[in-house]
């Protein structure tokens, strides 16, 4: 494999146009000019980032495994070690199962909607009845 260049974050901020487009994210370097067009979020959301540490932006919205792997294809370098921001990784979101007993057929799955059905129904009844009753 090819010796990656390293840069400081005065040349990165250089590129931030869409001819251009660099991004900083954990101290690595990505050329994402040819991936404009094809960023599900747009362009605007890249060039927003262009020449910055788009870090924290990138974390925040929770990017997949597969945009990650993607991510990687657009490495051409890693920041001087001298100018290396140190980050936290906070705990990934842990998804949870829902309760099993929500989605279980049990009375309450079908007694909620037909009481409020009949509930509905009985109203109008009664408002279409005063309705009458008045005119």
């Amino acid at each position: 494999m090819a010796t990656k260049r390293t840069f400081s974050r005065r040349e990165v901020e250089e590129h931030n146009s869409k001819q251009s487009t660099w991004l900083i994210m954990e101290n690595k370097v990505y050329d994402v000019t040819k991936f404009l067009e094809e960023h599900p979020g747009g362009i605007e959301v890249l060039l927003e980032q262009a020449g910055r540490d788009a870090t924290e932006s990138f974390e925040d919205i929770g990017h997949s495994s597969d945009a990650r792997e993607m991510r990687d294809q657009y490495y051409i370098g890693d920041i001087v070690e001298n100018e290396h921001k140190i980050f936290q990784r906070t705990s990934s979101a842990t998804v949870t199962k829902p309760s099993a007993s929500i989605f279980n057929s049990t009375w309450s799955n079908w007694l909620i909607p037909a009481a409020a059905a009949v509930i509905v129904a009985l109203s109008y009844r009664a408002i279409v009845a005063f309705i009458k009753g008045s005119t």
